[in-house]
């Protein structure tokens, strides 16, 4: 009977799942394509380094080892997980005990890296909810966020909980016949009560997978989704130098069609309806994938110098606008009257970026900021018309004196004369 209830919840679990990655699959959709370079070595070392290695982690020694505890300690625990779902659907008990010395040495890391990933998430809530870091306030950061944030953390702690009844039970129940290793649940043994030790067992196996299932169908709307999305946002990520920004291929071809001796060979060819990025049908799948991925650690916005010196911008902003305004376009069969920039993303926030790339350096997944600042402010520049004052003046020299200054060509040399 058990077998038979577990199926079914495993079902709906999975239907419920792939619904929700058919909708973030339709947002993507509605993003721009963009060329990939290949490169599979070079990306492969690099997600090694960055996703696997938690190295931009590490650059805070002591909270990053701690969240690089919890990462490492839900890679090994996944291998229990995977093994649990196979003795729901088969009705057998630790399937992967076969295994021997390997299974030993999984179910012992596995346990291990439990209790070690409930001491880092208790510490993580205690950060949130006692400390009041700096960098987890800001204005895009609402009740919801946190609130969202709190709720992960506490599911996570449930499932390590959860995780160390089981193991305990396991060799409450089965003494010297305990398939694998469990070095730290197994010192708790003599505080486990023998009695109802079968149905404690029973309590905490079905407590652990259906806290799996129900958060795995919650992380597709929490910040929390990077636990899908960190692996692949790091193996996409942008191998250029951060200083070099990408080219406009509207702005280039037109640009190509100038310099050509037959500038009407490719007019068949649509024009590009936009310059830039208005709004998130504009942006790029890596820009979408970046905003599902983000954290929300506040690591860039820290080293933004715009937002140190008390300017609007904060790099963690954007991607949560472009997060929410994409479910909120996904939430509309028609055009509304809004846009990203403009309603979610000021050109006084757009404007205030230096341009240092402190924010893409300092990000640990990878997450480009500046170049998806410039092609807003390619849109307020090629399309509105919108920029600094001191830009415009740069602009219309540009056009009259074919330079930045407000020099005709024939003037600029008279400094030398005398």
């Amino acid at each position: 009977m058990d077998q038979i209830i577990f199926i079914v919840i495993l079902f709906i679990t999975t239907a419920a799942l792939l619904y929700s990655f058919w909708k973030i699959k339709s947002n993507f959709d509605k993003t721009k394509s963009t060329a990939f370079d290949g490169q599979i070595g070079k990306r492969t070392k690099l997600t090694f380094q960055v996703a696997f290695g938690q190295s931009k982690i590490l650059r805070k020694p002591l909270v990053g080892l701690m969240h690089a505890l919890v990462f490492w300690g839900f890679m090994v625990i996944t291998i229990g997980s995977l093994e649990i779902i196979i003795d729901g659907i088969s009705g057998s008990h630790r399937i992967f005990g076969t295994w021997g010395i390997v299974y030993d040495v999984i179910s012992a890391s596995g346990d291990l890296f439990a209790f070690i990933v409930l001491f880092g998430i208790i510490a993580f809530l205690f950060r949130r909810l006692v400390m009041h870091i700096n960098r987890f306030k800001g204005i895009e950061l609402g009740k919801k966020n946190k609130t969202d944030a709190n709720i992960a953390l506490t599911f996570i702690m449930l499932l390590m909980l959860s995780l160390i009844g089981l193991n305990v039970y396991e060799v409450v129940l089965m003494g010297d016949k305990t398939i694998g290793t469990y070095p730290v649940s197994g010192l708790l043994v003599n505080w486990a009560s023998p009695v109802h030790a079968a149905g404690l067992y029973h309590f905490f196996w079905w407590m652990h997978i259906l806290l799996i299932f129900v958060f795995a169908n919650y992380l597709p709307y929490s910040k929390h989704f990077h636990v899908f999305m960190s692996l692949p946002n790091v193996f996409f990520s942008n191998l250029k130098p951060l200083t070099q920004l990408p080219l406009m291929p509207e702005v280039k071809k037109e640009v190509d069609l100038m310099m050509s001796d037959n500038p009407y060979a490719d007019s068949t060819e649509p024009a590009s309806s936009r310059f830039g990025v208005k709004d998130v049908e504009d942006i790029t799948w890596k820009n979408y994938m970046d905003a599902l991925t983000c954290t929300q650690c506040g690591r860039c916005t820290e080293v933004c110098p715009a937002n140190i010196t008390g300017k609007l911008l904060s790099p963690r902003k954007i991607f949560v606008d472009i997060r929410q305004r994409m479910d909120e376009k996904a939430g509309i069969n028609k055009e509304d009257a809004k846009a990203l920039v403009g309603d979610y993303i000021t050109p006084e926030e757009l404007w205030a970026c230096t341009s240092c790339n402190a924010c893409a350096q300092e990000c640990p997944l990878n997450i480009s900021h500046p170049n998806l600042i410039m092609d807003m402010r390619r849109y307020l520049v090629l399309e509105e018309g919108q920029a600094p004052e001191e830009l415009n003046a740069m602009f219309a020299n540009i056009e009259n004196n074919g330079a930045p200054w407000k020099y005709s060509p024939e003037d600029r040399l008279k400094w030398t004369e005398g």
